[in-house]
Order: C-alpha cells, then structure tokens, then sequence
C-alpha cells in the first residue's frame, strides 16, 4: 500500500469515527430536548390563552375523538374558562386560518354567552413582513378586545376592525378564524 492510499484511508476512517460520534450525541439529546420542546410550547399556548382572556383562573380541555400523536394524545377542540371559583366564563381556543402568504394560527376567547370576543392573539404566522405581518401589532390586535360578535367583521364590511392597509386578506383571515371558532364551540355546547 503506497503512502498516498494509506492517508487516504486514515483520513476517512477519522471522518467515520467523527460521523459516528456526532450521530451519536445528536440521538442522546434528541429524547430531551422533544420532550422540553412539548412542555416549552405548552406553556406558550396556555400564556396565549392568559393574554385572550385574562380574567380566567383556569382553562380545562375539551377533546375530541382524533389522535394527534404517536403518544396516543387526544386534540384539544377549544378551553372552557373558568374564574378562581370555579364559575364558567368563557372560552378559548386555537384555529388555523389560511392567510395571504400561509397558514395564520391565532388563539381567541369568547364570553360564555357568546355575546364578546375577548381577545385576539397570534401564535404563528408567515405573511408579508411591513404588511400582513401587522395583524401581530397591539394596533390591530387590540381592535379585538371585548368586541361584540356581532361587530366582528371589517369595517368595510359594517363591522368595528379596520383592515391593515394592503393586507385584506391578512385582516379578514384572522377575522374568519375566529368567527368559524366560535360557531364550532356554540353548536359543541349548544
């Protein structure tokens, strides 16, 4: 064997034991980290369902029948809010909406009559940066708070949100997810 396939072979053989190792280390803190990431995003969601409707002590689940994972854990369709005496005040929930750009994941509240949103919050969303991306702004978020249902369409339309310039399509997204969101859970609970 001459000296240039021994390095050859030296050098790969270094590249596998490098390989090897790493895929190793990846695979020992792949477990850990999933399992903090669920409780990281969990956490995320229950703060969103705080800022939606802060006058709730507690937001108990409502399952539906579908199996969300491999861990056999059910989806959640919405929350039933409660005060610190365990008295009904509402509801909260999550909803995907397709947006301009993609989908728009907000999180809302509505009072137990169904009478008043409460609140709007995003969780995730990928619309254009200076324009769709403002339905993230206290500006067009606050719009949201304690509003009639029935005045829950832009103010184009005769509602009481007024659109982001150049971003209808963003507005009137979040707009549907909610209104789609609160019918749902009144005919659950009707």
């Amino acid at each position: 064997m001459t000296d240039g396939n021994r390095d050859f072979i030296i050098i790969v053989g270094k590249l596998v034991l490098i390989s090897a190792v790493a895929a190793a280390l990846l695979g020992i803190t792949y477990v850990p980290t999933q399992a903090q990431l669920k409780i990281n995003t969990e956490q995320a969601r229950v703060q969103k369902l705080s800022e939606v409707m802060p006058q709730a002590a507690t937001f108990d689940p409502v399952y539906g029948d579908t199996i969300i994972n491999e861990d056999g854990d059910k989806e959640i369709l919405y929350y039933i809010a409660k005060d610190g005496s365990g008295n009904l005040i509402g509801y909260a929930f999550f909803k995907q909406q397709p947006g301009a750009q993609d989908v728009i994941e907000v999180a809302g509240g509505v009072t137990s009559d169904f009478g008043k949103i409460t609140g709007m919050s995003v969780l995730s969303h990928a619309e254009t940066p200076g324009l769709g991306a403002k339905i993230i702004e206290p500006a067009f978020k606050g719009q949201f708070k304690d509003i009639p249902l029935s005045q829950l369409k832009l103010s184009s339309s005769g509602g009481s949100i007024d659109s982001i310039t150049g971003a209808t399509i963003s507005s009137q997204a979040v707009i549907d997810a909610l209104g789609s969101k609160v019918e749902s859970i009144k005919k659950a609970e009707g």
